[in-house]
């Protein structure tokens, strides 16, 4: 989108619709100098323009457009943050994110006081941007195959937030996922998981994800997790309720509050 925007500035200039670019080119031949940073100038003020946001080049604003378009709950995770800080107070210490996008979440996690974050991709990076880029070699981030032990020791973090990710996976492999996030949190799990008939992937994420999502009732995730032996942590659940009760928060994709194991 922002690539788009670049360019049509550019076509601006260059077919004479820009406004003033008649009168830069009569005055081309006395001032070559003047024309040509009045051209520059009046080319970075269209481009701020085009890009205008918060932050440099409104690159939070992108982001966040990106991930409302592709992951619907990743997208959700950003506008729950509040609430989960609300919810889990001290546990928002040090705070891992597994599933796609994940870089656009810790960045949102960093700018919060106090508070530690790290990702897992489970999926390709090669289209993310600079700024993701930067947290994979920081070792923030990590691209990693979620079907396979995560490659953290045993209560790294003190709270894991899943998102977009277990949908996409069978049981077989959610035997061994949901245990290992589990086993890498030290205060609990939430995850963030679509609702039944509203959420449906698209074509081109098909062969991104091998398989379509599969939406699940929140009683089958409530017997899948009994079977992992993993407990609802209702005192997290109640505060976030009463945070997103006075929010007026509803959400868009199911929400359960887990205990990690102790």
């Amino acid at each position: 989108m922002s690539r788009r925007q670049v360019g049509s500035t550019r076509r601006f200039v260059d077919t004479g619709s820009f406004p003033f670019a008649g009168s830069l080119h009569s005055k081309s031949r006395s001032s070559p100098l003047l024309s040509i940073g009045l051209i520059l100038v009046g080319a970075a003020l269209l481009i701020c323009l085009a890009y205008g946001g918060s932050g440099i080049f409104g690159g939070n604003k992108i982001a966040v457009s990106k991930v409302e378009g592709d992951f619907l709950c990743t997208s959700e995770v950003q506008r729950a943050i509040p609430l989960l800080k609300k919810a889990y107070g001290d546990s928002m210490r040090k705070v891992l994110h597994v599933g796609p996008d994940t870089c656009s979440v810790v960045s949102t996690l960093l700018q919060e006081e106090e508070t530690e974050a790290w990702g897992v991709e489970p999926y390709d990076i090669e289209d993310a941007d600079a700024s993701c880029k930067g947290l994979v070699r920081k070792g923030l981030v990590r691209v990693a195959d979620i079907k396979f032990p995560l490659p953290y020791r045993p209560k790294s973090f003190s709270l894991v937030v899943v998102s977009d990710a277990l949908d996409y996976l069978s049981p077989k492999y959610l035997n061994k996922t949901l245990p290992d996030l589990a086993r890498v949190s030290s205060e609990g799990i939430v995850v963030f998981t679509g609702f039944p008939g509203r959420q449906r992937a698209k074509v081109a994420e098909l062969s991104k994800f091998g398989r379509p999502a599969k939406m699940r009732s929140s009683s089958w995730w409530i017997r899948f997790f009994l079977q992992m032996s993993l407990e609802e942590n209702e005192s997290a659940g109640k505060k976030f309720e009463q945070a997103a009760s006075k929010k007026s928060y509803e959400p868009n994709c199911q929400i359960f509050h887990l205990k990690s194991y102790h």
